[in-house]
Order: structure tokens, then C-alpha cells, then sequence
């Protein structure tokens, strides 16, 4: 579906079990897509655990631009989508997340559109050889649990665990997260079961 923004239409794929019980919203870097090897590795985790997934495709990709612009703007947009889907799975617990810049307009935007929690793939602590410009703030402002899922071996850097309330270094991996994205969709489904309703099936919590 399309979605229309301030700054023009986003486009959303948007997959679910029979009976979701949680929303789970992704999108991609700055140059990148939602078929990134480790957002595709979440949704499936994420939908073999029973959770829905919608992957957003930002307005200034849509409109072939290579860089976000101003924070302000790609926020604004992106809470337009998030509103949306908001509205057509009312009740559903909603966690937002991505991957690089993705991961930063989902903590800054969190409180504003009401989410549970964020997930935050390869997040961008600080521009490769600039560690005086980090980002941790980001992190800490998000106003609700942030799962920080990095390589060791990212040249944007890796947080620090107290800037967010789990953090899973991955050995050998780079800001791709290419190299096990499997394992990338394990750690986050199961960290998702903490937000989720309760398993219909069985009546019992996550």
C-alpha cells in the first residue's frame, strides 16, 4: 500500500498471521531498502513467532533521493505512516524499528507514535572516524526499552550497553549484518515476545 506524506508517498509491505499479536514496523538505511538481508531475516522470525510485519519504504526513497534530509522532515513523514497503520490495527501492540538510519527516526519518533519498544539494527553511533559525534543521545531519548543489535566490526561504531536496554554485539559482523542475518531474526523475535499480547492459541503471555 501507499501511504501519502508531507513529503510524498511511502510505500508499505505489509505481512501478518492469521491472528497478529503484535506489529512490528521496519524500514531501511539512508542508501539502502527494505530487502536488506537482515530486515528480511527479522520479518520471517518475526512472523513464524506470530507477529506482523510491515516494512516501509520512507518517502525520500520513494522519490530516488540517496540521504533523509533533515531530521525534522523524515520524522514528520514517518510519523504520518505510522498513524496510519495505527489506526487500520487498533489494539495491537506496536514495536518500530530499523536498520542504520532507520534505527535512529524509530528512537527519536517512538514516543511520539506511541511504541512499545524500538529495534535498532546496526545503529550509527557516530559517523566512521568521528567518535566526538555520537549519537548515544538518540538511544537514551527514546522513552521506551530500545534493543541494540550491532557488529563488532561497524565502522559507525557500537554503543554502549547502558545507552539502551539490551545490547547484542554480533562477532565479525560489519554494519551489513549479512553474515549470520538469521541469527539477527532470532534475537529479535524472541526479544519481541516481551511486548507481544498473549498467545491466542494457548491463553498463555509471552
Amino acid at each position: 500500500m501507499e501511504i501519502t506524506t508531507p513529503r510524498g508517498p511511502a510505500r508499505v509491505d505489509l505481512e501478518e498471521p492469521a491472528d497478529p499479536r503484535l506489529l512490528l514496523v521496519l524500514t531501511h538505511g539512508s542508501a539502502g531498502g527494505v530487502d536488506a538481508p537482515d530486515l528480511l531475516a527479522v520479518r520471517d522470525a518475526a512472523l513464524a513467532a506470530g507477529f506482523g510485519v510491515a516494512r516501509v519504504t520512507q518517502a525520500f526513497r520513494l522519490a530516488g533521493a540517496r540521504a533523509p534530509g533533515s531530521p525534522a522532515r523524515q520524522d514528520e513523514a514517518w510519523e504520518t505512516v505510522l498513524a496510519e497503520l495505527r489506526a487500520r490495527r487498533p489494539g495491537l501492540p506496536l514495536v518500530q524499528g530499523g536498520r542504520s538510519n532507520g534505527a535512529r527516526v524509530a528512537c527519536r519518533t517512538a514516543a511520539a507514535v506511541g511504541a512499545a519498544a524500538v529495534v535498532a539494527l546496526a545503529f550509527p553511533l557516530h559517523p566512521p572516524g568521528r567518535p566526538d559525534r555520537s549519537r548515544a543521545g538518540e538511544l537514551r531519548g527514546a522513552g521506551v526499552d530500545v534493543l541494540v543489535v550491532n557488529g563488532d566490526r561497524d565502522p559507525f561504531g557500537v554503543p554502549d550497553a547502558a545507552d539502551a536496554a539490551r545490547l547484542v554485539v554480533l562477532p565479525g559482523e560489519g554494519h551489513d549484518l549479512k553474515r549470520d542475518p538469521a541469527r539477527v531474526g532470532g534475537i529479535v523475535a524472541e526479544w519481541l515476545g516481551h511486548y507481544a499480547l498473549a498467545d491466542r492459541r494457548s491463553g498463555k503471555p509471552s
